[in-house]
Formats: C-alpha cells, sequence, structure tokens
C-alpha cells in the first residue's frame, strides 16, 4: 500500500489508477493525514446457480431478439450475410 498526496494524485490519476487496476491500494492524505483510499474493485465470482441464471436469462433474450423501435430481427438473421 503507497500513500501520496491529494495534489500529486490529482495530477497523477492516471498512475494511481494503473496501480489500483494492477492491485495496488492507494491512500491518499491532505496535509498529511488520510482522507481517502483508491482500492482495486474485488469482485466475488458468481455462484453455480447465479451463472446458470444469467446464462437462462441471456439465453432467453437470444431466442426472443431485441425490439431495437423498427423491424426486430433475430439472433439467427443477424448472423446471415
Amino acid at each position: 500500500m503507497s500513500t501520496i498526496g491529494a495534489r500529486e494524485a490529482n495530477r497523477s490519476f492516471s498512475r494511481i489508477l494503473r496501480e489500483a487496476e494492477n492491485g495496488e491500494t492507494v491512500t491518499i492524505t491532505r496535509n498529511g493525514k488520510p482522507v481517502a483510499t483508491l482500492a482495486p474493485l474485488v469482485r466475488p465470482p458468481l455462484s453455480g446457480k447465479a451463472r446458470k441464471a444469467a446464462h437462462s436469462k441471456l439465453m432467453k433474450l437470444l431466442e426472443k431478439g431485441l425490439d431495437l423501435g423498427g423491424k426486430g430481427f433475430t439472433r439467427d438473421e443477424m448472423h446471415e450475410r
């Protein structure tokens, strides 16, 4: 974990964002006191049940097709040439 002042964090935001993407946690200080932490986003993996539900929902949507406000088309029509 690293520490950076607010002014420097503002000037180097792209760099500290990259650090967070790479798993680093950065504490941002103002006048030497910690005020914020920039940390990597940790998403828990989907459980087997949640994964199956998401897959089922996606397959139903693909079978139905999407209404784009005009003539709808199916997944198969989308891939025809």
